[in-house]
């Protein structure tokens, strides 16, 4: 008996990476009905076009549903996976273009650009997760990837809903190291500990060794190339940071990269743009090359992976965010982290590592604690609560900074927040 999967979000361009997934795993995890859900029609259609072609090639023998309905998409969904961005472009261009007027880092997952799309996002995903709970089928998984997505999982977590969020960052970096040592993915299994882009790899095991001390000897300079980072830093730290910690690390250098150079917001319209110029093709069956510069390299993968092991109750490892419940000793047993976890039928069950150390606790629970009060202030709507939230972003530096930001914020994304109108 298969299941039926839901896709909140389909008009993404990375909709085929997802469909590549299924198709591969169709014997292990049959999908009955695919429906993919989206809020704008047309592009809804190129995407879902793309889609029924590559469904067809592989012989798929289910239902494939194009809907804006979100009551008729989540209607006995066994697995909801999202990918919704609010406010598309536009609104990831003014994330990542307001902060350098202010000295700060524009990105669209950290910092004071994150704090705005997580305003627009969570009380949008935690609407759908509660018509999820009402309309899907018994028991049904909520996976997230939508960014910033520890703060959506964690947020979806402490509201009681069945929900693991998805990131690729720890995936591409298993790959990259299965290539260095010239092996199948599956032997090479990551200490990877954190919050979702703000995490580290502790350990690279091969096969049960550890293999990080070696790395750190003889390919720390490819190890800074890949994170672009400062070799002596990759060194201090005895760890491999996510590319993401550049933003913490290297902050004041970011900034004028930022006001230099073009957003990454900008190269992505004009990529998207191309890519459905692709999907309109009917003779297209398959992704083509130019998704893999779209940023969701080995998406598929993860997100089909995930959804298949929970279906079938598989217990292998894969990293996901999820409820600490004493994995990371030194953090509290509700944080949502980021960490290598079993994953069955159940759910997702992390597994212990080794405390975080001094320089990564400090700034872990920095912010976690912005996390937290920015979830409570796009719940609420309440703006004192959102000053106090960005002021505790650890990429904002002072109240006078905070204050012009929130101001900037709200002028840009006030169709987006309701919650916040006066």
């Amino acid at each position: 008996m298969g299941v039926k999967v839901a896709v909140v979000g389909a008009g993404s361009t990375y909709t085929p990476e997802l469909v590549e997934g299924f198709v591969r795993r169709i014997e292990r995890f049959p999908v009955d009905e695919l429906a993919l859900l989206d809020v704008d029609r047309d592009r809804l259609d190129v995407v879902g076009g793309l889609a029924g072609r590559m469904l067809d090639r592989a012989g798929y023998g289910g239902h494939l549903i194009l809907t804006t309905d979100r009551d008729e998409a989540l209607e006995g969904a066994s697995f909801v996976i999202v990918q919704l961005r609010v406010g598309g472009q536009a609104a990831r261009l003014s994330d990542e273009t307001i902060p350098p007027r202010f000295g700060c880092v524009g990105q669209e997952t950290t910092g004071p650009g994150g704090f705005a799309k997580a305003l627009r996002t969570i009380p949008v995903v935690l609407e759908l997760a509660e018509l999820t709970a009402r309309r899907g089928a018994p028991g049904a998984w909520f996976v997230d990837f939508t960014n910033p997505t520890g703060m959506v999982t964690q947020a979806l977590i402490d509201e009681g809903h069945r929900a693991l969020g998805l990131c690729n960052v720890a995936i591409n970096l298993q790959r990259r190291f299965a290539t260095r040592f010239d092996v199948q993915p599956h032997r090479v299994q990551l200490e990877h500990v954190g919050l979702n882009h703000l995490s580290w790899v502790r350990a690279v095991m091969v096969d049960g060794v550890d293999q990080l001390p070696a790395l750190l000897e003889t390919d720390l300079q490819e190890l800074s190339r890949e994170t672009d980072m400062p070799s002596e830093l990759i060194r201090a730290l005895g760890a491999v940071p996510s590319y993401y910690l550049r933003y913490y690390y290297l902050t004041r250098e970011i900034v004028e990269e930022q006001r230099r150079g073009r957003t990454r917001a900008e190269e992505v319209m004009e990529i998207e743009a191309r890519l459905l110029d692709m999907y309109r093709d009917p003779n297209l069956t398959e992704k083509p090359e130019l998704l893999e510069r779209r940023g969701g390299a080995y998406y598929s993968e993860a997100a089909a992976e995930l959804v298949a092991s929970l279906a079938a109750g598989t217990g292998d490892v894969q990293v996901v965010n999820v409820r600490n419940a004493g994995a990371i000793p030194n953090l509290p047993l509700d944080d949502v982290v980021e960490v290598a976890a079993t994953i069955d039928a159940e759910g997702a069950h992390p597994l212990p590592v080794a405390p975080l150390s001094e320089e990564m606790l400090g700034l872990v629970q920095h912010a976690k604690a912005y996390e937290r009060l920015t979830i409570r202030a796009a719940t609420s709507g309440d703006r004192v609560l959102a000053l106090r939230a960005l002021l505790s972003n650890p990429l904002v530096p002072d109240y006078p900074t905070a204050s012009g930001l929130l101001t900037a914020i709200f002028d840009a994304n006030r169709d987006h927040l309701p919650r916040f109108r006066s």
